[in-house]
């Protein structure tokens, strides 16, 4: 038994090598029942060559909403611990101002502090309204904004560090809308391998019902420019409680498990935050 496993894996180095099978190689592997004609082109050949269907679509377009052209943009600020009150009271002053002002085309989703997870951080979500050309509008306008400025300025002395990234939205995803509290959120953050997120959307597509009974999914986005290939899902419950029942009802519910078995694999890295909504954000 060991010469048959022996003689297999010098023909298969000589492949791997490059310099391809002699007759003898395959002559052997037949002899030994590793080898036929019949499963050439099925089980030697999947061994080294790699099929990729053409596509004529980018995955943002095969993945996100058409009937909308909403930008997301999240934001991630680690903040100096004792600076974390004044940061909240800062930004509840200046941020609802943006909100509210009709001549920029961006809006509040959601603002929270990070209580389990990484601490003293704040997250926030906006939405642009038409795309990347309501993005450069927004910011252009801000560059002559002197409160704004003198906001960001202010906040650079309490930030540690700070990035953001801009998303898309899953087509089968509920849009993110107000909601009454008190909730607390969950912010599922998942580092897919590359070439992946098709397979995870069409996965999600068909898992998503199996989360909906308590109204818990808030939204799911997908990175287009920052780090690629995270999804963030972003999930609201009555409190940790509520979300351990939430979460264990799924798995009594047939399917739930095969979306699991599926999507795993995709992953590389994975992260959960519980977060507190600020008092300013539409999502409470």
């Amino acid at each position: 038994m060991a010469s048959r496993l022996c003689s297999i894996s010098a023909a298969a180095r000589r492949w791997l090598r490059g310099s391809g099978p002699c007759a003898g190689d395959l002559t052997a592997a037949a002899r030994h029942g590793f080898y036929s004609k019949d499963n050439e082109g099925s089980w030697f050949r999947s061994l080294f060559v790699h099929k990729v269907d053409p596509r004529k679509d980018a995955h943002s377009t095969l993945l996100s909403k058409k009937e909308t052209s909403n930008l997301y943009k999240i934001q991630f600020h680690n903040v100096k611990p004792e600076c974390l009150d004044a940061y909240n009271s800062l930004t509840e002053a200046v941020l609802p101002k943006l909100h509210l002002d009709e001549d920029y085309p961006c809006s509040l989703v959601g603002n929270w502090n990070t209580w389990y997870g990484e601490q003293d951080q704040a997250v926030h979500l906006w939405r642009f309204s038409g795309g990347y050309p309501a993005l450069m509008d927004c910011m252009n306008k801000l560059k002559n904004n002197k409160e704004y400025l003198e906001f960001r300025k202010e906040r650079s002395q309490m930030l540690l560090s700070r990035r953001n990234q801009l998303l898309l939205e899953f087509s089968f995803w509920n849009e993110p809308e107000p909601r009454a509290g008190p909730n607390i959120y969950e912010l599922r953050t998942y580092k897919l391998k590359p070439g992946t997120m098709i397979e995870w959307g069409n996965n999600w597509a068909r898992a998503i019902k199996y989360r909906q009974e308590n109204q818990e999914a808030v939204g799911g986005f997908f990175s287009q420019i920052g780090e690629l290939y995270i999804v963030h899902h972003l999930w609201a419950y009555k409190d940790l409680q509520s979300r351990e029942e939430t979460r264990n009802a799924a798995w009594r519910k047939r399917g739930w498990d095969e979306n699991v078995y599926y999507t795993v694999p995709l992953v590389r890295h994975m992260e959960s935050r519980i977060m507190i909504p600020l008092k300013i954000s539409p999502l409470q």
